[in-house]
């Protein structure tokens, strides 16, 4: 057996064994089983039921982890993108009423069309057309809007007639439980504790039940349930209209560049990929790609690379050995929906806030000297929460950019692309 996994992933040639891989595959699913229960609070707040969207979740990561692990031999796990889910359901569904079922259209349109460019290497085009300054800003962007969003459902802050926000009630138990469990996280986060998102929503939930606040699980364990209610319920035909081509796009872009920032993060740091067109790369992004178009199947939001992989590399996991045992390991998830529907909400959104803070780390980096980076860098961050939109903020990025570029008489360094994107952009403001 083990010569057999040993020829097959090439464990030898990777300098790992059977142990080191196993060990890995589990640190990753220890880091990030919070997605389970954190994507079906989130997806149920669009009106669809958290029973289907837990065990969909679930799937869709198993089958899109263990998938990759066989066919890039890479040790990227891969699951709902956090950012996206949000959008989702609290921008698309809950701001701009439109049916779950025409945004999950969306998605499938999106993972067809990323799936498109992987095939056919047009993302190589699209990532140069857009600079580094740009990928930083956008990452900001998304991580203030779902620090937002979770600042918002915790009732930390609440809508303000006079100045559209302020301060929750911090005398609410609910509020109190949510804010506690932000400090339980910067706590393991400093002490750098392994899997510190699922120990915090799990301590938090405890403290929770004991203060009832929320109601303890009857039993631990139960069957699956069923993905009837949301499964095809995707209505391609719908999401056919110009005015939703924006978003389309602001799904397609933000898997793409969460990937390859995920792919760069990770397998750089770990030697697996030498440059961003290798084989592994490529390989890598078409089960990402296939995932999404999955996923919209099933009923969910667009799946992407987890950095929470950097968790498994840190312990030796090289190759895709790693995200077959995290997959598998995913398993025994079908199985504790009592557990995951009995977690309060306000033990779940302080990951929300957490992450946020991870996705915001690198705005150092951006060169604000140049007005051409610096202002549409500005406007992206701030627009897509203040507008509660990630496509209008990046609209207001991409147009942005392009205008004080030719007003300064720099044409020579407009993209093709960047110009395209531009108009495209117009049309989260003229049509949407």
């Amino acid at each position: 057996m083990n010569g057999l996994l040993n020829s097959f992933f090439h464990l030898d040639a990777l300098s790992t064994n059977l142990k080191i891989e196993i060990i890995a595959g589990a640190t990753t699913f220890l880091t990030m089983i919070y997605i389970v229960p954190l994507n079906g609070i989130i997806m149920s707040a669009a009106g669809m039921p958290i029973e289907a969207v837990i065990t969909a979740t679930a799937l869709v990561t198993i089958i899109s982890t263990v998938v990759n692990g066989l066919w890039s031999n890479t040790p990227i796990a891969m699951s709902v993108g956090l950012g996206l889910n949000s959008y989702f359901a609290f921008a698309l569904v809950a701001g701009e009423k439109l049916p779950w079922q025409t945004v999950l259209g969306i998605v499938f349109l999106s993972g067809a069309l990323f799936l498109l460019l992987t095939v056919t290497r047009l993302r190589r085009l699209i990532m140069e057309s857009i600079s580094h300054d740009f990928k930083i800003a956008i990452s900001a962007g998304i991580g203030l809007f779902i620090a937002f969003i979770g600042l918002k459902e915790m009732g930390i802050i609440v809508s303000h007639p006079a100045t559209t926000v302020t301060l929750g009630n911090l005398g609410d138990r609910n509020v109190l439980l949510g804010i506690g469990g932000v400090f339980i996280l910067m706590v393991l986060m400093a002490w750098k504790v392994r899997g510190a998102f699922i120990i915090g929503i799990i301590a938090t939930a405890l403290i929770g039940f004991a203060a009832g606040i929320a109601t303890p699980p009857e039993k631990l364990f139960s069957l699956p349930a069923s993905i009837s209610p949301i499964f095809l319920k995707l209505d391609i035909a719908e999401a056919f209209q110009w005015s939703l081509v924006p978003a389309i796009v602001t799904f397609m872009l933000t898997d793409l560049f969460d990937s390859l920032g995920t792919l760069a993060g990770v397998g750089y740091r770990a030697g697996i990929f030498s440059e961003e067109d290798t084989v592994a790369v490529q390989k890598t992004l078409e089960v990402d790609a296939v995932a999404t178009v999955l996923g919209s199947l099933l009923g969910l939001s667009t799946t992407t690379s987890f950095i929470e992989s950097a968790a498994g590399v840190e312990e030796g996991g090289r190759s895709g050995l790693t995200a077959v045992v995290t997959g598998l390991l995913f398993a025994g998830t079908l199985f504790l929906l009592p557990f995951f529907k009995s977690i309060p909400a306000n033990a779940i959104y302080p990951v929300l806030i957490m992450v946020g803070v991870f996705m915001f780390s690198d705005l150092k980096k951006i060169d604000f000297s140049d007005y051409a980076v610096g202002i549409p860098a500005f406007l992206i961050i701030v627009l897509m929460p203040l507008t509660f939109s990630i496509t209008k903020g990046l609209a207001a990025g991409f147009i942005s950019h392009v205008f004080i570029t030719a007003v300064s008489g720099r044409f020579r360094e407009l993209k093709p692309v960047a110009v395209i994107l531009a108009l495209i952009s117009v049309l989260a403001f003229v049509l949407g």
